[in-house]
């Protein structure tokens, strides 16, 4: 690990020095990859800084003491010495944490993809709310939220719909929230007051960036280009012009419906966008199925029909089974407060990695 350290610090040594080139400064394109390069090292080398720091406090503090006649200040030595240990074991995990492979899509915009599953009406209102809930979350975290399909119940439901986030390391937090959400809580409709169990699925893919798009061919015989009137909320012009794209990929049956653009050229190019988004995904998760172990290692990005959480309203908790964190504080959640569940994945995704890693070594 320490011989790879000092390559990282030599590197970003050597990328300071790019940085202050007047022909570099002059190269936008390759400035900007400079300087993401050198804040992705930033963390990696500022820790191990302080950790050959701490080293050489335990060094000098044992060499005083052998030195040190007088207590009081033998006493010091010990106090500082026993500090300067816990900071290397605190720094030696972390740099074991900073330096596991990261995942290449971390980086990546996301689109959402939230649908209604078990439960009917009550199972499209809760799909409602988990899209309100995230739209809460990523406004929290600075992200810009599109809407690109949006099909509703009559009573205010989400039968089905798609967003993109788009930000700072949007798919690093937005990919562990894959896979099936249950609710458990007596629906408005519900005379009895029994308590009904539904369900949502939600889906998260990252977005291909422009070089990943490149390799994305889609076929003009692939695909079948329908355009229709829009139906629902979109603006005052939605129901007079054929602005609405329907999309049919044959080769996977995928089908796309973008509407929430006025222009018919808009939604037709959000539709491309989607389908290259998806084909991308699909290609993601078939190497991941490939790999039975890269699957079984994954806490965010593995099984999507995993059920991982549960929203129970009568006793106002969540609970997250993946990692076993439980929460009482329903309301706050629903309101977009899911920092602490995601930390919680996050933390044992890095668990996990560095358990196997361990066992590999």
């Amino acid at each position: 690990m320490y011989d790879k350290l000092e390559d990282i610090l030599i590197h970003y040594q050597e990328l300071l020095n790019m940085l202050q080139e007047p022909d570099v400064a002059g190269d936008s394109q390759r400035l900007t990859k400079l300087m993401k390069e050198q804040a992705e090292l930033t963390p990696i080398v500022e820790a191990y800084e302080k950790y050959k720091k701490a080293k050489e406090t335990i060094e000098d503090s044992l060499m005083m003491l052998d030195e040190e006649s007088d207590e009081e200040m033998k006493e010091m030595l010990k106090e500082e010495l026993n500090g300067a240990k816990k900071d290397v074991e605190e720094l030696e995990q972390e740099l074991k944490i900073l330096l596991l492979p990261k995942d290449p899509n971390d980086d990546r915009n996301v689109v959402v993809e939230i649908r209604s599953a078990a439960g009917g009406d009550e199972a499209a209102l809760f799909a409602a709310e988990l899209y309100r809930m995230y739209a809460h979350y990523a406004e929290t975290q600075g992200w810009k939220v599109e809407m690109v399909e949006w099909e509703e119940t009559g009573i205010g439901g989400l039968k089905n719909g798609s967003f993109i986030f788009s930000g700072n390391k949007v798919y690093s937090k937005m990919k562990y929230e894959s896979g099936v959400h249950r609710v458990q809580r007596v629906p408005e409709t519900e005379s009895g007051g029994r308590i009904h169990t539904s369900t949502a699925s939600v889906v998260v893919m990252p977005q291909p960036d422009e070089i990943d798009i490149q390799d994305i061919v889609i076929a003009e015989k692939d695909i079948r280009i329908d355009v229709m009137r829009a139906s629902g909320n979109g603006g005052q012009c939605v129901n007079t012009t054929d602005s609405a794209v329907r999309l049919t990929h044959y080769p996977t049956g995928i089908v796309i419906y973008s509407q929430t653009e006025k222009s018919q050229i808009q939604n037709r190019e959000k539709a491309f966008n989607l389908l290259r988004t998806k084909l991308y995904d699909l290609e993601l998760q078939k190497r991941i199925d490939e790999n039975s172990a890269t699957r079984l290692g994954q806490i965010g990005t593995g099984d999507r029909s995993e059920k991982i959480r549960t929203y129970n309203f009568p006793q106002g908790r969540v609970t997250d089974h993946r990692i076993n964190l439980t929460l009482y504080k329903l309301d706050k959640v629903m309101n977009g407060d899911i920092e602490e569940i995601i930390d919680g994945c996050i933390t044992a995704d890095q668990a996990l990695k560095l358990s196997q890693l361990q066992e590999q070594q």
